[in-house]
């Protein structure tokens, strides 16, 4: 067994997120709005673009976990050497997507987007996947686990709320959807924010975790090498769906990926056209949103103490589902109601609604976590790398399949980036395809992540039995 981590290096893994996380955020909740209302890109395009995209960073996930599972390197390890790469290389096409040329024909624009996001998607990759692996290698213990995974989380959720708060004082008062060119100066500046966080806090986990990898010897250079061939990395996937509990773990959080794209990917066409709230609003809906996923880890941790992780994660997607439906009255009822008094009913239904994603930040990937150890265990090869790449393979394929119906549905309802006030079909539509995707999906995984069947006194036992092997060794040694 490992040693138990310090609050040090708690700490300082888990701020290796937030620059990562609002960079991610950041693309994942504006680039679509980015694309379509501000740039003037049809919405089947923008959705073909970050569709393929979103898959090439599933595909090379597995490959990056596999090559970081097998790297030797004597001063970096396993996994900070991709991370180092990764950030500097994130940091730099980050700035690059949100400074599209808006003078471009269409179609000029189009490909500067596709290759803008499989550029950094393969930099995500990169830092993203060694970066989640270092969590399960530097903590295997159950509850060390959870607790690594908990700094994790708040760092990953101050991260969500920052560009929120960016927004706030980057974007204009009035609706966004009206001033094209100050709209993409704002996003600009959030850049290069996001990028120097990203690069200032990455280098802070690197090398702070570079210190205790050193110091205790996680990893060994002697450890014999699996030699690559692709074909067994995809048979490798394949066996791991196979598994009952990580099939449970990706597909469950795969549904709940593809309810999230739709609630922020079309989100803020719905809070622009159809509550024609202004950005500044707008930010502060998403702060609630955030917010209450912040607020609420106390209780999802105390939850997941006195019951099984599965448990307190289905309440938290029931409160989910439950946050929806309060906000679908609100949009039924919009046109009745003054504008100020909606925005405060709208976000006391977006705190419903964060306080259940809370546990979705952490809990899913502890749960996947409890999964790995068991498999280490059992077949004594660390693969941390490659089955965390076959996690969010399988979430970043539906991620791209998600986007891409997006996309098309925008271009069905009509959706016209030129018009500041959509047709009320057009606004019907925006509703339907947000609340209608969010309920079905999150449906969908509370179902599935039902089937999990791991417990807590299970991990505990293996890594019990674990435990008694090294101190056994450790005697026979020594006499």
């Amino acid at each position: 067994m490992k040693n138990k981590l310090k609050l040090y290096t708690k700490f300082c893994y888990g701020i290796g997120g937030l620059g990562y996380s609002s960079m991610s955020q950041t693309l994942n909740s504006f680039i679509m709005f980015f694309a379509t209302a501000v740039m003037g890109i049809s919405g089947s395009l923008v959705g073909i673009a970050i569709a393929i995209s979103s898959l090439w960073d599933g595909v090379s996930d597995p490959l990056i976990g596999h090559l970081s599972d097998n790297t030797k390197n004597k001063f970096f390890g396993k996994r900070l050497g991709f991370m180092l790469f990764g950030i500097f290389m994130i940091a730099f096409l980050n700035i690059c997507i949100w400074s599209m040329p808006a003078s471009m024909p269409e179609i000029g624009k189009f490909f500067y987007l596709l290759i803008g996001m499989l550029a950094i998607e393969s930099a995500n990759t990169c830092f993203g996947t060694p970066y989640a692996a270092l969590a399960i290698d530097i903590a295997p213990d159950y509850n060390e686990q959870s607790k690594v995974q908990g700094f994790k989380t708040v760092f990953n959720i101050i991260g969500m709320i920052l560009p929120s708060i960016l927004m706030y004082f980057f974007m204009s008062s009035i609706s966004i959807s009206i001033q094209t060119g100050f709209s993409q100066q704002g996003y600009v500046k959030i850049a290069y924010i996001n990028s120097a966080l990203l690069i200032v806090f990455g280098l802070i986990t690197i090398i702070s975790t570079l210190f205790h990898v050193r110091k205790h010897n996680i990893y060994s250079v002697n450890e014999p090498k699996q030699k690559f061939e692709f074909t067994k990395l995809m048979t490798g996937y394949f066996n791991v769906v196979k598994n009952k509990d990580f099939r449970a773990v990706i597909l469950g959080y795969s549904f709940a990926t593809i309810a999230s794209a739709f609630l922020t990917s079309v989100g803020m066409h719905l809070f622009t056209y159809c509550y024609h709230f202004s950005s500044t609003q707008i930010s502060f809906v998403l702060i609630s949103l955030f917010g209450g996923a912040i607020a609420s880890q106390p209780l999802w941790v105390y939850l997941s103490k006195r019951m099984e992780k599965k448990r307190a994660l289905i309440i938290s997607l029931s409160t989910i589902v439950f946050g929806v439906f309060l906000t679908v009255l609100t949009f039924l009822f919009r046109e009745y109601v003054p504008n100020n008094i909606m925005f405060y009913i709208a976000i006391i239904c977006l705190v419903f609604c964060g306080v259940g994603a809370g546990a979705m930040y952490s809990l899913p990937f502890s749960m996947y976590a409890d999964v790995v150890t068991l498999e280490m265990f059992r077949t004594g090869q660390n693969n941390a790398g490659a089955y965390t790449g076959y996690f969010t393979f399988t979430y970043n394929l539906a991620n791209s399949i998600a986007l891409l119906i997006i996309g098309f549905l925008l271009d069905l309802i009509k959706f016209d980036s030129t018009q500041p006030v959509q047709a009320m079909s057009v606004q019907n539509g925006l509703g339907i395809i947000v609340f209608f995707g969010c309920t079905i999906f999150m449906s969908l995984a509370i179902m599935i992540f039902s089937k999990f069947s791991i417990r807590r006194s299970e991990v505990l036992k293996v890594q019990m039995q674990e435990m008694k092997k090294g101190e056994n060794v450790q005697k026979s040694v020594k006499n």
